[in-house]
């Protein structure tokens, strides 16, 4: 694996080492945290593909290359850890009676769930904690459903296999246009049909003018609460999956958000990942628009549905739907970042995404593979550069050691969709250890 040189006309990252292999035979790992001392901590998601056991697993990266198991049994799958003040934060869960939440471990060893019953099961789970410049943790809420109607693709895409499952939940107060869709109903079998509205459980459909409350916790949001779990609050608003979450030196929030895939009751096609900024009290498009343009434009029309109709009548009640900063490549599956500290040679202050790829053909027609590559991203433009690019299954973390000498890639392993599935390598998992050289980009 070799870090790539950037187009666009600027100098890239040239004469590097090749990348070291840190530690492999991992289990499908999420999520890469570093202590202050530069003790590495890994999270393996506990997802049972290839014949692993279920259940999610802290490890403890030791200067020897032994890992010790500091936790486990965790709610599969565990999307999130994060080193802060000697504690290690956990999201977790999200699967088929294993409600979302947030826990704790101790230096000492001690475990506590401190924030319980966050939405699931559905399509997508409680991600990641950042601490912010306040004190409070804050994390996202994934959306139950590809873009706010159950669909028989919840029934179909290989990490679910589940109908019916958890509906969404809105952060705000909104008012369904009425749209419905029929399908196949498998819940009953002999032809029967189901009509199903957005925001509404499999087979109940909709009606226009129909208000549907605001929840909290809700899905396809970013929450905060206090270390302890206490006064739980919305943050923001109508971002399907920002898995990726972090702030800046300057202590704005960044996120990554996952765009919409072309299946379902609802498909869109051709929508790209963005890179937000999450401001408090905002609206970030989902269900009805992608970032700030209508998901009725047509180059958005999917190629395994109809065109989408909004499921809102509401939006003039919304704030406007907020700009991305960027918009990485179609189904590229922006996750993770990390951002080059003040003292890491040459890219200081620079976002460093792990690009997940896509996942055709579930959630879009057979095509050329997407991402599976760490970017940089430079915020004084928010412009996009390739970094590595060779060698990496499914890079999905990054983070660099507290030295700021090394960007550290976390590989989740050999995992690909196919209309029967999922087929995943249980032990594929590897960390690698990218170097970064003095000099100026």
């Amino acid at each position: 694996m070799r870090p790539a040189t950037e187009a666009s006309g600027q100098a890239g990252v040239k004469d590097h080492p090749q990348a070291e292999l840190v530690a492999e035979g991992l289990s499908f790992p999420t999520s890469l945290t570093f202590g202050d001392d530069g003790t590495a901590y890994i999270a393996e998601s506990g997802l049972p593909w290839g014949g692993v056991p279920r259940g999610g697993r802290i490890l403890r990266l030791e200067q020897d290359g032994r890992r010790t198991l500091l936790l486990g049994d965790l709610r599969p799958p565990v999307n999130g850890l994060t080193f802060h003040e000697g504690n290690l934060y956990i999201a977790e869960g999200g699967s088929p009676g294993e409600p979302g939440r947030l826990s704790r471990l101790s230096p000492d060893g001690d475990w506590e769930v401190i924030l319980d019953n966050l939405p699931g099961p559905g399509n997508y789970h409680t991600n990641m904690v950042a601490v912010g410049p306040d004190g409070k943790l804050y994390f996202s809420q994934g959306a139950m459903t590809n873009t706010g109607i159950i669909g028989l693709d919840a029934y179909e895409i290989g990490w679910l296999k589940r109908l019916p499952h958890a509906r969404d939940i809105p952060g705000y107060d909104v008012t369904l246009a009425g749209v419905n869709v029929e399908t196949e109903n498998p819940l009953e079998g002999n032809g029967a049909r189901a009509t199903t509205g957005a925001f509404r459980p499999f087979g109940t459909s909709s009606h226009a003018g129909q208000r549907v409350p605001a929840g909290l916790p809700c899905t396809a949001a970013v929450m905060r609460c206090n270390p302890d779990g206490s006064e739980l609050e919305l943050v923001a608003w109508g971002v399907r999956n920002a898995y990726g979450l972090g702030f800046l030196p300057d202590g704005r929030l960044i996120a990554t958000d996952q765009g919409a895939d072309d299946r379902g009751s609802r498909p869109v096609g051709n929508v790209p990942e963005l890179l937000i900024e999450v401001r408090p009290g905002a609206w970030y498009g989902w269900p009805d628009y992608i970032g700030n343009e209508p998901i009725t434009d047509p180059k958005f029309h999917p190629t395994r549905g109809p065109a989408p109709q909004f499921v809102l009548a509401n939006h003039h009640e919304f704030p406007p739907p907020e700009a991305p900063l960027l918009h990485f490549p179609t189904h590229t599956s922006a996750v993770k970042f990390d951002v080059a500290p003040a003292h890491a040679p040459q890219f200081a202050g620079q976002l460093f995404i792990a690009l997940f790829g896509d996942e055709a053909p579930m959630t879009a027609p057979p095509g050329p593979k997407a991402g599976r590559s760490v970017a940089r991203v430079d915020p004084s433009d928010w412009s996009l550069h390739p970094f590595v690019e060779e060698s990496l299954s499914r890079p999905i973390d990054v983070r660099f050691h507290p030295s700021g000498d090394a960007l550290y890639v976390l590989d989740f392993g050999q995992f690909e969709m196919s209309e029967q599935g999922v087929n995943a390598l249980a032990g594929s998992g590897k960390l690698w250890r990218v170097p970064l050289t003095a000099g100026s980009p």
